[in-house]
């Protein structure tokens, strides 16, 4: 496990009404909208075998306001409004859906995510988890198709960690 020690900022109050690659690190739950108060994120790693290695991030961030809720919100509104965007530095495409996941906090949202390079498609699912003025967020990255298979459990342990130091 790596931990961060330099990460980019969360989009603020910015948002755009075109529904363009530039839009994909908010459509993917990266950034967020709003100002959290703190951040912190660590880099998690699996060797599920000798051709596959599942990699995945995880990202506390807290709002001293109502931000974490906004930030939910915003985040199904993108969607909502943007399911699809082209990937113009690669010449392919990304889907995004709000899609079922684990029931947690006061809040929880599972983003689907599928970027499509030719022949090849990568998933880059996550999961979010609001409690109180804190958003728990796992992220799957550029994994294969079914990739997602720990992200629910690792979720549910972050969650827990979360909630044993809070």
């Amino acid at each position: 496990m790596e931990i961060a020690t330099v990460m980019s900022s969360d989009a603020g109050e910015q948002r755009s009404d075109a529904c363009s690659g530039s839009m994909t690190p908010l459509l993917s739950a990266r950034r967020l909208t709003g100002t959290p108060s703190a951040m912190a994120a660590a880099t998690l790693s699996y060797d599920a075998g000798p051709d596959d290695l599942w990699v995945g991030t995880e990202v506390l961030r807290t709002y001293a306001d109502d931000g974490a809720r906004r930030a939910m919100v915003d985040l199904r509104t993108l969607i909502g409004r943007c399911p699809t965007v082209a990937s113009s530095s690669q010449g392919g495409s990304r889907r995004f859906a709000v899609a079922p996941g684990p029931r947690l906090g006061d809040d929880s949202l599972r983003v689907r995510c599928s970027a499509t390079y030719d022949a090849d498609t990568l998933e880059c699912d996550s999961v979010l988890v609001r409690i109180g003025t804190t958003l728990v967020v796992i992220q799957e990255e550029g994994n294969k198709p079914g990739g997602d298979r720990y992200l629910d459990q690792l979720a549910e342990a972050a969650l827990r960690r979360y909630q044993a130091t809070a």
